[in-house]
């Protein structure tokens, strides 16, 4: 059966069931306007997706990303310091650091605001970023979206924070080819140095 034949049965067949459910007749004027409404249904979505195709030695190594990592640490812990130690000095609450205690719950919740604000605000660079010139992009958004940003530093650093064996999931950026680790696979992200896309512009427009 050509493709033609099947796809006239199909329209056939669906004729059929608009018939036996129908209830009512509609004038030619109420056809119309339906028609009118229910067309877009019929559009297909469109194919549009955009792509970064970075070259592989565009992207950020694990080493720079670990470095830039420990100043975000550095900077965190400042503002850990500052509002939860003088906070919890001030109210005379005790401060304990274990598992899911009052203390912890906010130091995470400071740790993944953090990270997830300031990548999406800044345009994919933590402070740790800045300094070091590198920045997260989305492989398949031309900025990123606050989904993929949700994914890639609320859910993928929440689920790592849990216990040191998941930390594992920072190896992947040793050896894959986008350097991505667990969380950039999710979130169809990576890092890139941003130098090193400045001096290739430069190359061009020279």
């Amino acid at each position: 059966m050509s493709e033609q034949e099947n796809e006239t049965k199909q329209k056939d067949f669906y004729q059929k069931v608009l018939t036996s459910f129908k209830s009512r007749e509609y004038t030619e004027d109420e056809a119309a306007q339906k028609k009118v409404e229910w067309q877009k249904y019929e559009e297909k979505p469109e194919q549009s997706r955009y792509s970064n195709d970075f070259p592989n030695y565009f992207f950020a190594g694990f080493w720079i990303r670990f470095w830039a990592f420990l100043i975000d640490l550095l900077c965190i812990n400042a503002m850990t310091t500052i509002l939860l130690d003088a906070t919890f000095t001030w109210f005379d609450i005790e401060r304990s650091t274990e598992f899911l205690s009052a203390y912890s719950l906010l130091a995470l919740l400071i740790y993944l605001i953090y990270f997830t604000f300031l990548t999406k605000l800044n345009k994919g660079q933590t402070i740790g970023k800045m300094i070091f010139g590198i920045r997260v992009i989305c492989l398949t958004e031309k900025n990123l979206s606050w989904k993929t940003v949700f994914i890639r530093e609320t859910a993928a650093r929440f689920v790592l924070q849990f216990h040191p064996f998941l930390y594992l999931g920072y190896v992947p950026t040793l050896f894959t080819r986008k350097k991505q680790h667990v969380g950039d696979y999710f979130a169809d992200t990576s890092v890139v140095t941003i130098n090193l896309i400045q001096a290739f512009n430069q190359k061009v427009n020279a």
